[in-house]
Formats: structure tokens, C-alpha cells, sequence
């Protein structure tokens, strides 16, 4: 090995540290019997009875990363098409958020949201309210979206950013108007940024737990919930490592599946 394989040297003693042996640690609880510890498959076959809640898991995420891809997307792409500066100054206010702590930006949307909250009481006094805000599937998707949109838009806009504007004055002189101009050059070529940026929002949010237990109820429980009470409340962390396995195994296949939307270099042709 040469000197600059050795410098990967801490990197990879992290890894194995803090990624393998957690992960060999949830595989071995995900595979054992809580009472004796031998071999067994009965904790992965009990996570089959909680499939309704990882169906509802998946589905919530894939609406809020397709609402940040929609949200996500306009704004990545102002921001680079605006000047140097102004580029600096808005990709500032789309980090700021991120600076804040993730537990405090859940409880300022309680607060705005709540029966006796901040929205709910200015529309009593217009005689509207309260309204139900929160404890319901809109909401859980708004926090997720609210979260997570950054880590969409920070993969769109590197990607948007080094298009080559010659290649839109190149469509627009061979005739392409505005809408083919995105179809044909904008949009494959940043194709990659969009998978990055659902894959960046999708993890978290199918596994998340925080938002739903703030911002939802009974009702909108996702797998997250159901994960950490299992180590927390039911005291069974082998059905709780074998759901987290589980989960893995299904976050990775998402994530192969949107990948494949790209080709093997991570760029898309260009036809006009």
C-alpha cells in the first residue's frame, strides 16, 4: 500500500467501528432467540405482522420526497441561475434551517399547529377556528417535508449548477422553445441530482419516528415508532433489531431501484 491508501487508514477503522459492527450487532439480536440465544427465524416471521405499518412507512415517504422533488426542484434551479453572490446568499438560507436543532424545528410546527397554537389561535380570533392541524397524515407529511427539503435541493442544485448554459443556446438555436429546452437538456441532465436528492429524503423519512410521534397519532404510526418501542417500551430488542434489519434490506433495495433511473456513469444523454 502506498501513502495515500494509508491515509485512508482512520476512515476505514471508523467504519468498521461505528457502521460493521453495529450492523453485525442488530444481525446477530435480528437472528437469535431473546430467552436462549440460539439460532432463529422466528423474529423476522413476527415482522410480517407489521406490514400494513411498513406499507404506510414507504408510502408517506415517497409522497414527501416526491412533494420536495416539485418544491425542491424550482428552487435549486434559481438559485443556480442566479449570480455568484446571490448564489452564496441563497444557498445560506436554504442551510440555515439545517443549523437549528432537528427535535426544536418538530416542536415549532407543534406550536404553530396545535389546537391552542399559534395559527389555531389567530384564526379563533377571525371566528374560524380551531381547525384540526395536526395528528394526521397532512401533517406528518409536512414535518417530513419541512426537514428534509434541503437535502433535496443541496444535490439539484450541485448538479444544475454545472450545466453547460451553451447547451440550452444550443437547443434554443436549433429551434427547441422553453419547455422542450427543459425536457431535452435540463431535465436528463440533471437526472442525477434528482435521484440523489429522493434517495437523500427517502431514507430518513421511512425511518424516521420523531415527526409522527409530534405531528401525529395513533393512527399515523410508522415503523420508526414501532422500532424504537420495542426497545424502549416492549423490551424485546430482537424483534426490534430484526424489524430494523428488515427495513435496511428494504431501504437498499429502494435506493437500487431509483439508481436505476441512471446509467452506468451517472449522466444521461442529451437529445435534441
Amino acid at each position: 500500500m502506498n501513502k495515500k491508501q494509508w491515509l485512508a487508514g482512520p476512515y476505514v477503522v471508523w467504519m468498521i467501528i461505528f457502521t460493521v459492527v453495529p450492523l453485525c450487532v442488530v444481525a446477530y439480536y435480528a437472528l437469535t432467540d431473546s430467552i436462549t440465544g440460539e439460532f432463529t427465524l422466528k423474529n423476522l416471521a413476527n415482522v410480517g405482522n407489521y406490514l400494513p405499518i411498513f406499507l404506510r412507512s414507504v408510502g408517506l415517504s415517497l409522497v414527501s420526497s416526491a412533494i420536495c422533488l416539485v418544491v425542491g426542484y424550482p428552487v435549486a434551479y434559481c438559485i443556480a441561475r442566479s449570480k455568484p453572490s446571490t448564489q452564496r446568499l441563497l444557498y445560506l438560507l436554504v442551510m440555515l434551517p439545517m443549523c437549528m436543532s432537528f427535535l426544536l424545528r418538530t416542536l415549532a410546527w407543534v406550536a404553530l399547529l396545535e389546537d391552542t397554537g399559534i395559527i389555531n389561535t389567530f384564526l379563533g380570533k377571525l371566528g374560524i377556528g380551531p381547525l384540526p392541524l395536526v395528528r394526521h397524515y397532512g401533517a406528518v407529511v409536512l414535518g417530513m417535508v419541512y426537514n428534509y427539503l434541503p437535502y433535496m435541493i443541496m444535490p439539484l442544485y450541485s448538479v444544475i449548477v454545472k450545466i453547460d448554459p451553451r447547451l440550452v443556446e444550443a437547443a434554443q438555436d436549433l429551434g427547441c422553445n422553453s419547455r422542450q429546452v427543459f425536457g431535452r437538456v435540463i431535465l436528463p441532465l440533471s437526472l442525477p441530482g434528482i435521484v440523489s436528492g429522493v434517495t437523500m429524503v427517502f431514507v430518513p423519512a421511512v425511518s424516521t419516528f420523531y415527526i409522527s410521534q409530534k405531528l401525529g397519532s395513533a393512527a399515523t404510526t410508522l415503523i420508526g415508532d414501532v422500532i424504537e418501542s420495542q426497545f424502549k417500551g416492549a423490551y424485546n430488542p430482537n424483534l426490534g433489531a430484526a424489524m430494523s434489519l428488515v427495513l435496511m434490506v428494504l431501504i437498499f433495495l429502494c435506493v437500487g431501484v431509483m439508481n436505476r433511473f441512471t446509467d452506468d456513469d451517472g449522466e444521461e444523454m442529451v437529445t435534441l
